[in-house]
């Protein structure tokens, strides 16, 4: 067993421009996290995942970056960034980075030498190709909607983006941009920073020839298609994580987490078993698809917790021993949680805890989302107006131009947009949730009377507590982060539950997943002469048997057996 500092630590994601404000312009800022680094380590956590920071036009809130070496003006300078870091540092925290090299700004350096000419030498730093009888080199679409192609009158070529047109993809089989790629993650390093989160990793290697989706589309108005299949895992991926590992990662000991679209365990674990020198861990997004339907993420089906209970253990079964899991639910680009998989009405306390109990009790690295730690829910803003993400304003303009009510499109919204997340964090019950003395960029969640860190850190019971409970349970028993997982009770439909194995060692954690009562059978072969309630989000009496447990709704409870 293979024990590392990354394994055992719990990751806090912040969101930069909704964590906190300090100068009053209502957007977040460095010295704003620099105010609240006592929270976190009140908290207990041990990494802080910074989402990008650096200079960018913000057509994508900062995953558009037109310099990478800089800190956008929005948030502070190089030395309040330089301050974060001793302060995190200072307080033995870590500070990992997001790495945003799939793609850059339409305003980077590159990007504009790039498209002055054909036979400029920053040309095949970005993927430029003429167009087919009047229409787009082939027939991709962007995932922000539309086709993953624009024309440039300029240089009279169209240019590959993937997400929005300001994001040109980088050419990664151009062995210069992969060294230019490389100085720069060696300049953050040597700055002192402890590793990296990897945006959209995966996506960097496109088949050479770039070939259509669905080729009798020719000569007609295209219908653009998700070409996963020529740019997702692609031919060279894995060569270029392993010379990024061997040029740069390997030099330090640091920790590595690569966004991964669309990938099995299988491919997965190509990017992180422990000989193939690529990553640590990567961010599936199985479990984000569960209630995606045929239509893709806005054609919302209710999910089940038989899907819930299969993607996860699949995960589990087939990383073990070989590479690493990365343990989230939620995060800058999905709903919260608590309104997807709890219940934010109800037992917005009791399910909250439930569902922070998985997480922390399964095999992998814990990610705590912003927020998430004091209970903070979706959002319903009355209009559109209201919305700030580009991918959702894309999505709203398409479907109603493809007929949808408006109705049908803002519950979509209401369930799965992103900046169901993005809405400022709740600190007190003061104006604007005590994050902003000015106008906030992005509305904050009505509901900050009643959710907020300062009323979370008043109350003994809050969820904030329980969260801290969970963090230090991790550190004072190994099986936690170590032991293998086995499911139990597999078929029954209301209830989670599996046993984590570590030499004489067992956890036994029971969850129930719903609003209603259900009855817990503990299957024969569970062999133990003692037993140590560790958690729970309820009151229990330590001494009741196990043997049968009726469980309230939402409950949870986790056992050391031994």
């Amino acid at each position: 067993m293979d024990k590392k500092w990354w394994k055992e630590s719990v990751v806090y994601q912040i969101y930069p421009r909704s964590f906190k404000d300090s100068n009053g312009d209502g957007i977040g800022d460095l010295q704003g996290i620099i105010s609240k680094l006592d929270y976190l380590n009140q908290l207990g956590v041990d990494v802080v995942w910074l989402c990008p920071v650096y200079e960018s036009p913000n057509d994508d809130n900062g995953y558009d970056i037109s310099n990478y070496q800089t800190i956008m003006d929005d948030f502070g300078t190089l030395s309040d960034w330089e301050e974060l870091l001793a302060g995190l540092h200072s307080r033995g925290m870590k500070l990992i980075m997001d790495l945003v090299v799939n793609h850059s700004s339409d305003e980077h350096a590159w990007f504009v030498e790039s498209r002055k000419s054909q036979g400029n030498p920053y040309r095949d730093y970005y993927i430029w190709r003429p167009g087919q009888d009047g229409q787009t080199p082939n027939d991709w679409g962007s995932f922000f909607s539309g086709s993953a192609w624009e024309f440039d009158e300029k240089s009279e070529e169209y240019y590959l983006h993937l997400f929005s047109r300001k994001q040109p993809d980088l050419n990664w089989d151009n062995p210069k941009l992969r060294q230019e790629v490389y100085d720069m993650m060696t300049w953050w390093l040597d700055k002192g920073i402890d590793g990296f989160r990897m945006d959209v990793i995966n996506l960097i290697s496109k088949v050479p020839e770039l070939p259509s989706v669905a080729p009798e589309n020719n000569g007609e108005q295209p219908t653009y298609h998700f070409g996963g299949d020529y740019f997702v895992n692609g031919p060279r991926v894995h060569e270029y994580m392993q010379e990024m590992n061997r040029e740069v990662l390997s030099k330090y000991d640091i920790m590595t987490v690569g966004e991964a679209v669309n990938v099995t365990p299988e491919e997965a674990s190509l990017y992180v078993s422990e000989d193939r020198n690529e990553l640590n861990m990567v961010f599936h997004f199985e479990l984000m698809d569960v209630d995606s339907g045929p239509g893709g993420k806005w054609n919302v089906q209710p999910w089940k917790l038989a899907d819930i209970k299969s993607i996860i253990s699949k995960w589990q079964v087939a990383l073990d021993g070989k590479g690493w899991n990365s343990l989230y639910m939620n995060n800058h680009d999905q709903p919260r949680m608590l309104s997807r998989f709890g219940d934010d009405k109800l037992y917005p306390k009791e399910s909250a805890k439930m569902l922070a109990t998985l997480l922390h009790t399964l095999q992998g690295t814990p990610y705590i989302y912003q927020g998430e730690e004091i209970g903070m829910t979706n959002v319903q803003f009355d209009s559109i107006n209201d919305y700030k993400d580009i991918e959702i304003l894309n999505m709203y303009k398409e479907y109603l131009a493809a007929g949808h009510s408006e109705e049908a499109i803002m519950n979509s919204i209401y369930i799965k947009g992103r900046d169901n997340g993005r809405t400022p964090m709740q600190w007190n019950a003061e104006p604007q949730a005590g994050f902003t003395t000015g106008s906030p960029w992005l509305a904050v969640n009505p509901n900050y009377k009643e959710i907020n860190v300062e009323q979370a850190l008043a109350d003994p019971d809050s969820i904030f507590y329980y969260y801290k409970r969970l963090i230090e349970l991790r550190k004072q028993h190994e099986i936690i982060v170590y032991g293998s997982y086995t499911i139990l009770a597999e078929e029954n439909e209301q209830i989670y539950a599996y046993l984590r194995t570590l030499g004489e060692e067992q956890l036994l954690v029971v969850l129930n997943f719903f609003g209603e009562p259900a009855t817990f059978e503990l299957p024969s072969t569970v062999k133990f002469q003692t037993k140590e309630l560790l958690i729970a989000n309820y009151e229990v009496n330590p001494e009741e048997e196990l043997n049968t447990i009726q469980l309230r709704p939402y409950e949870a409870r986790v056992y050391k057996l031994k």
